[in-house]
């Protein structure tokens, strides 16, 4: 790929909960700095739990000449608390949001004043005006507590009918599934750039524990592939290198206007991917 067009990528990492992982974190972010990142995203726990790691990762993307976002959810915050959050990352210089409705901490009541991300969106808006770039989240494969396929794309409309810029998709291995959703929100016209979010495979374990807590679907063959490798680490890692590259390819492709990676803070696997996309 020539430098005329840099495709752009963006990578999320999630607040560390010790020095050493801090540690590593700063490691990882300057190898994945090569990609030269459109902007690096911070996760926020279940509640707000995370609030004081997430605000700190950022700072320090921030101070290392980096853009950075902050994600935000509405689960269990009130306007005060948000109004709270926004003043400190408006200070800190975040420019970008990533606003979910977010999961529910273990052992708590469903108590909000926003039932949606919609909802939190709308109240962003109202209180801030332009000051933040708003990402929401788009489910391609269906939000797994969505009535129907048809109101999961009208949850979404409604996100950016209430004030987003654009969106940063669950993780998927069937491009169909992305193309299709692009096609279905477009018909109702909304016309935000949607992102898709890429998880590079790197564990089998750990990939069908995400998946099974979030709805994203692997594919059977894949599935069995990866049961097929038991425990051969090197042949899980080739594999997972070979299909997220191919899925991005075919992304690339067909359109998408960038690529999020999931980086769980580890760099190696999506370094090589970018380096196959030729976008190192």
């Amino acid at each position: 790929m020539t430098s005329k067009a840099r495709f752009p990528v963006s990578v999320e990492f999630f607040p560390p909960k010790t020095p050493e992982g801090a540690d590593k974190l700063r490691k990882v972010r300057q190898e994945l700095y090569a990609l030269k990142p459109e902007y690096c995203s911070v996760t926020f726990g279940a509640g707000g739990s995370t609030q004081e790691g997430t605000f700190n990762a950022v700072r320090e993307i921030l101070a290392e000449g980096r853009a950075a976002a902050s994600h935000i959810s509405c689960i269990g915050a009130s306007q005060a608390t948000v109004r709270e959050q926004l003043a400190s990352l408006k200070a800190m210089g975040v420019k970008r949001l990533v606003t979910l409705r977010g999961d529910l901490p273990s052992g708590y009541g469903s108590g909000s004043e926003f039932q949606y991300a919609s909802d939190l969106v709308r109240f962003i808006r109202a209180e801030t005006g332009d000051d933040f770039h708003i990402e929401v989240a788009a489910y391609p494969e269906v939000h797994p507590q969505a009535k129907s396929p048809a109101s999961d794309v009208q949850a979404f409309a409604a996100k950016v009918q209430a004030g987003a810029d654009g969106a940063i998709t669950q993780y998927f291995y069937n491009s169909d599934a992305y193309f299709r959703f692009v096609e279905e929100t477009d018909a109702l016209g909304v016309r935000v750039p949607i992102v898709p979010g890429i998880m590079p495979i790197t564990s089998s374990t750990q990939l069908m524990r995400f998946s099974d807590a979030c709805g994203a679907e692997i594919p059977r063959w894949i599935r069995l592939r990866l049961q097929s490798f038991g425990d051969d680490t090197a042949s899980i890692k080739a594999f997972g290198l070979d299909v997220v590259t191919d899925l991005c390819e075919q992304l690339r492709a067909g359109g998408a206007p960038a690529l999020h990676f999931y980086s769980m803070n580890q760099s190696a696997a999506t370094l090589e991917i970018c380096s196959r996309l030729a976008l190192l």
